[in-house]
């Protein structure tokens, strides 16, 4: 039950993550906000794998072409869903907009059908209409007449690409066939490498400004990396072990931390249709995976 753990650990960092990157996102621009998760975060992942050698001695792995390819996808698709995720904050408040993103088991789910013969019972099915009804409360704006479908649509991509993002994260450890965790230990450093490579050159290249907005605020910024890559560790750790629907699922409990959160540390308000909607779409993931 090693994965359960981890994914608990995981969902709880996340919470705080999305915390400090929705206070960071009224000041500095998307992308600025995207490479905050990962700017300090390689060192970090750097030391923890450095730590399991020191614990325990392995010979070191073969990187193959098609471990490169999935490391490539997830590390890119993962900035695309930390991208869609901060747009997410400036569409609704906090918690709702984390909600949103929490399309992902459901998405992982319906991508575990398709492309890895997972069959879906009736239930599973009730659970995705489930799903879309959670999605149809939060993204409403004081009425439910008043549909803002940009809100949906950006949810659905910004849960879609993190599936595919976790997918590829579990598949990248497979392929390495190293003893847990060094797999995940490595997937973790080499993801979070190439992504604030990427990201510090785009900027470097389009925005030196923003860079200096993150450099002008040390203490969030390191925050809201240390809070990621902890988080990070849980889910690619808890990933390894277990297929990803089940940890996504076990992950929505990150629903009922980012509204704490939301209440309490940001002092933001959560309307009860807010709230039913968040536990939906955390339901929803479940009857899935039971089904």
């Amino acid at each position: 039950m090693t994965w359960i753990l981890f994914t608990l650990f995981a969902a709880f960092m996340q919470s705080w993550r999305n915390a400090f990157q929705s206070h960071l996102s009224g000041n500095v621009k998307t992308a600025g906000v995207t490479l905050a998760r990962f700017l300090w975060a390689s060192p970090i992942a750097a030391l923890y794998l450095a730590t399991l050698y020191f614990i325990e001695p392995i010979p070191s792995p073969n990187f193959s072409s098609l471990f490169i390819t999935y490391i490539v996808g997830a590390a890119t698709m993962q900035i695309v869903a930390t991208a869609l995720m901060v747009r997410l904050f400036k569409f609704n408040n906090y918690a709702v907009g984390a909600g949103l993103a929490k399309s992902e088991a459901l998405v992982a789910a319906l991508l575990g059908m398709l492309f890895f013969g997972t069959q879906l019972t009736l239930l599973g099915w009730i659970g995705v209409f489930v799903g879309g009804v959670g999605v149809f409360l939060l993204s409403t704006q004081g009425s439910f007449r008043q549909i803002s479908l940009p809100t949906v649509i950006l949810g659905i991509s910004c849960g879609s690409a993190f599936a595919l993002t976790s997918l590829w994260v579990r598949e990248a450890s497979i392929a390495l066939g190293l003893p847990f965790p060094y797999g995940a230990a490595w997937v973790l450093l080499l993801v979070i490498s190439l992504q604030t490579l990427i990201l510090v050159s785009y900027l470097v290249v389009t925005d030196v400004n923003t860079l200096k907005a993150l450099f002008a605020r040390p203490k969030i910024v390191f925050l809201t990396s240390f809070t990621s890559c902890l988080g990070s560790i849980g889910w690619f750790s808890a990933m390894s072990l277990q297929a990803v629907p089940y940890v996504k699922t076990l992950g929505q409990v990150e629903i009922f931390f980012t509204m704490l959160i939301s209440i309490m540390w940001l002092k933001q308000k959560v309307r009860i249709k807010d709230g039913f909607g968040l536990i939906l779409v955390a339901l929803a993931a479940i009857l899935v995976m039971w089904g």
